[in-house]
């Protein structure tokens, strides 16, 4: 890349929005921010109040959908007791363990496959046949093999959420630079040093994003794990709820598990904040 001279350093006049294209694209891309936000609170506020209409209304049997006066009561009720947050941790742990053991498995397995040619050749045909099958399809071998305890449950969610993984991390090596790999061949680097040092770090953004996807699908894995089978967690929670017909408590627990996804993203995007602040720099530009 060449040195630009003094001159080149020298910002730019001023355009106005109504000049040229890329002027207009920046002038659009600096206030993208508030209309973004102002969009996604109207989408919630329609949202809510299509559902407050139908139900307040009674166009909508709160038999079958509660209404939101309704849910507010109910979460009121059961946020003061131990039930709903014992629930909460009961299923964050499945996932934690479940999920974590799969990124150990998954992350490295997959920058292998990646620069390895020999090593995706003999795995390739195992994941074509693992990849079609629901996480729910293994519920009764691990039950069988594991019985109905915690081991199950986190057995579920690394079954699900592995493959996905997986397949992000192959994905991801193949997108970095090769001239990047040769010359770090050219500098005397070993297969393992360009994987640790060059293909790595090249490929975590796409390896974050695949985590950030495969996380949700390891929370569907244990909803419906504890809903075959458990006395504890969110899966349970609902489903108990739906046999005693509190679809108050229902929703309650549906909502929860959005919330703590939520959480578990945002989370995600500050930790991907603080490794790839350049990616974060990339998008905004």
């Amino acid at each position: 890349m060449s040195t630009p001279a003094p001159g080149d350093l020298a910002l730019p006049a001023r355009e106005s929005p109504t000049g040229s294209a890329s002027g207009r694209r920046r002038w659009r891309l600096s206030g993208l921010g508030r209309p973004v936000l102002l969009l996604n609170l109207l989408g919630i506020f329609a949202f809510y109040a299509v559902w407050a209409l139908a139900t307040e209304t009674g166009a909508v049997s709160p038999l079958f959908f509660p209404s939101p006066s309704m849910v507010a009561a109910e979460a009121r009720s059961v946020a003061g007791t131990a039930d709903l947050w014992m629930s909460v941790v009961a299923s964050g742990r499945r996932v934690f363990l479940g999920f974590g053991l799969a990124a150990l498995v998954a992350v490295p397995l997959g920058i292998v496959m990646g620069c390895w040619w020999p090593a995706k050749a003999t795995i390739d045909p195992l994941i074509s046949l693992l990849r079609p099958l629901p996480s729910i399809t293994w519920i009764p071998l691990t039950m069988l093999w594991l019985g109905i305890g915690e081991g199950q449950k986190i057995a579920i969610v690394f079954m699900g959420s592995w493959i996905y993984i997986l397949l992000y991390t192959v994905e991801s090596t193949k997108r970095v630079d090769p001239l990047l790999i040769k010359a770090a061949r050219n500098l005397g680097a070993g297969s393992f040093a360009v994987m640790r040092e060059v293909v790595l770090p090249g490929s975590l953004p796409g390896i974050l994003a695949g985590l950030k996807v495969s996380l949700a699908i390891a929370w569907s894995c244990v909803l419906s794990a504890e809903m075959v089978a458990a006395q504890t967690g969110l899966g349970a929670l609902i489903w108990s709820a739906k046999d005693w017909s509190n679809m108050p408590l229902v929703l309650v627990g549906m909502i929860c598990i959005s919330a703590t996804v939520l959480v578990a993203d945002l989370i995600a995007n500050w930790i991907e904040a603080r490794l790839l602040p350049w990616e974060r720099a990339r998008r905004t530009h």
